[in-house]
């Protein structure tokens, strides 16, 4: 079984110290605020200079800086300065605080699912292959414009889209850059595997 879909118009909300954009809850019928998804993907600013994060117990966390810089600082655990496209990982229920002003890229993971987070830049006319052997394979394009090949078929895909794609076997899909881009890719091994 593989599907392809590939979302945009994301719904923006406000909180404490900026703005947040989820982009992907699996499995779809879970509630972010109940904690029971198997991971979830979004995208965040960070207009205060400091912040503290939401305690979320038995989540484990990835955060990506896409612009900005900010210090994340994990009390009794560790600190870690992150500019553009460097990654911390740390567990939900830590006493996380922020320190500087960024857009970041946030995967979060409960029970078995692991995941893993990359920045791919994609020049114009550049042609990548990329192999999805996971159950759950994502790109978000955060800056740019390019053409995804995938099952003999063309999709256009513009900046702000999520390409989600779901295949039980491993597939290859071809991306080619109709303007300088900056794409994240996330693959996750997900517990339960079904649309």
């Amino acid at each position: 079984m593989e599907q392809l879909i590939i979302l945009k118009n994301f719904e923006t909300s406000n909180w404490s110290g900026g703005t947040t954009t989820p982009l992907f809850i699996y499995p779809p019928t879970s509630n972010y605020f109940e904690r029971d998804f198997s991971f979830r993907l979004s995208t965040a600013t960070v207009n205060v200079e400091q912040s503290v994060f939401t305690s979320l117990p038995n989540v484990s966390r990835k955060l990506m800086v896409l612009a900005g810089e900010t210090t994340l600082t994990h009390k009794n655990q560790h600190s870690k300065k992150l500019s553009k496209f460097e990654i911390d990982e740390f567990e939900g229920d830590w006493e996380t605080t922020s320190v500087g002003k960024c857009t970041d890229f946030n995967l979060m993971t409960t029970e078995a699912t692991t995941g893993e987070l990359e920045a791919v830049v994609l020049l114009e006319n550049q042609s990548l292959e990329f192999e999805i052997q996971n159950n759950w394979f994502f790109i978000y394009l955060y800056s740019g414009e390019f053409t995804l090949y995938s099952n003999q078929k063309k999709h256009k895909i513009e900046n702000g889209n999520l390409i989600v794609f779901q295949t039980l076997a491993p597939q290859k899909i071809v991306v080619e850059g109709l303007k300088d881009s900056e794409l994240i890719i996330v693959k996750i091994n997900a517990t339960k595997n079904t649309l």
